[in-house]
């Protein structure tokens, strides 16, 4: 290969005391990559709402200084919503237990973090992916104990420094892969429970990365039934992303490899990887993804998932990947997880606009701005 190639209205339930201010909409999700936000291109979406989240091990270099609270809090004096989110990644031990130094240490960064956030941002998810941040082993009670610990010490802080009336609503967050019976454990029945069982708790987070949309149905149906009724959902990520996966290691599209003097036998990977390397005028990058059946037949996903959410009646907010991320193009190759796929804005795949700001993929942005009208 040469080196080029190398109805939604009448489902929203109106708002219950303690509900999140909107019902049902649709806003952008950075994750960690609080150096992507670009109001520019929020605009040009319709974004109202923006979501980050923070690895609590990160506090220790200054919660005050971090890049992904300034720009949550900077976001909120324009005038965006704001959905915040706390990460513990626990992937390389147990949780710790309660009075010891380490449950002391995720204590001390807490409270680093409230008194900037609290009153200012408008939901704060407790967890980011308690159940794919840790190890298999340790998927059990002890994970429900330290997040419920640390759901309290945020409640307390929240009826002390904010009062009844605070800005700030409480998700805890988020479940993924409910679709798969070995993901629906002990361990996710209590996590339910004291979301029910805790008022100061609004509701769930979950995380549908799917590779068929039918499968977001069993996030729903396992949840809903577990929380109180006046309780709402958000979804802080959700995708097709496992579809993606499946179609990286076949042929590119034959019409495209003709039109582009790519080899036939060239795999999906490898045009992306070639793209990544030497971002691609735009026509070409949407002449990958269109003559690929794969995603073409598949451009209305954002608009299909969000009925699903909306018809629910109890989606709160739903945000989705906004703009390809550094981490999502380092190293890409035939089992990277093409996140970039998903993305609203294509920064790293297609070349800039004259601007500077990043191109749109042609497949996502339509149906992005019509779901905020909805």
């Amino acid at each position: 290969m040469s080196r080029k190639w190398i109805g939604v209205a009448g489902a929203v339930l109106a708002l219950q005391p303690g509900a999140a201010m909107a019902q049902g909409a649709l806003g952008a999700n950075f994750n960690e990559h609080y150096e992507d936000v670009d109001y520019r291109e929020l605009d040009s979406a319709g974004a109202t709402w923006i979501r980050l989240f923070l690895p609590m091990p990160q506090v220790d270099r200054g919660a005050a200084e971090h890049g992904a609270i300034r720009t949550t809090l900077e976001a909120g004096a324009r005038g965006y919503k704001t959905i915040f989110t706390l990460k513990w990644p626990q992937n390389d031990r147990d949780f710790p237990k309660a009075g010891s130094a380490e449950f002391v240490r995720e204590l001390a960064r807490l409270d680093a973090v409230l008194p900037l956030v609290m009153g200012k941002v408008d939901i704060l998810v407790i967890g980011n992916e308690p159940y794919f941040e840790t190890r298999e082993q340790d998927r059990d009670l002890d994970l429900n104990a330290f997040y419920e610990a640390m759901a309290g010490r945020i409640i307390a802080y929240r009826e002390v420094n904010c009062g009844s009336d605070c800005k700030t609503k409480l998700y805890m967050g988020a479940l993924n892969r409910l679709d798969l019976k070995k993901n629906r454990t002990a361990s996710t029945e209590r996590w339910l429970a004291f979301v029910k069982a805790t008022p100061e708790i609004d509701g769930v987070n979950i995380h549908p990365h799917v590779p068929r949309i039918e499968l977001s149905k069993a996030f729903l149906d396992y949840i809903l039934p577990r929380m109180r009724p006046e309780q709402t959902f958000i979804v802080t990520e959700f995708s097709l992303v496992g579809w993606w996966q499946q179609n990286l290691t076949k042929p590119v599209a034959p019409a495209f490899a003709d039109k582009y003097q790519a080899p036939r036998n060239a795999q999906n990977w490898q045009i992306i990887k070639a793209a990544l390397e030497t971002p691609f005028p735009k026509e070409q990058w949407d002449d990958f993804l269109r003559m690929s059946p794969w995603f073409e037949n598949r451009k209305h996903y954002i608009a299909n998932q969000m009925k699903i959410f909306r018809d629910a009646g109890r989606l709160a907010v739903a945000t989705y990947g906004f703009k390809q991320g550094s981490s999502m193009s380092n190293n890409f190759g035939p089992k990277k997880t093409p996140w970039l796929l998903n993305s609203v804005y294509a920064g790293r795949t297609i070349r800039p606009n004259a601007d500077g700001s990043a191109a749109f993929n042609y497949a996502w942005i339509d149906d992005f701005r019509r779901m905020q009208a909805q």
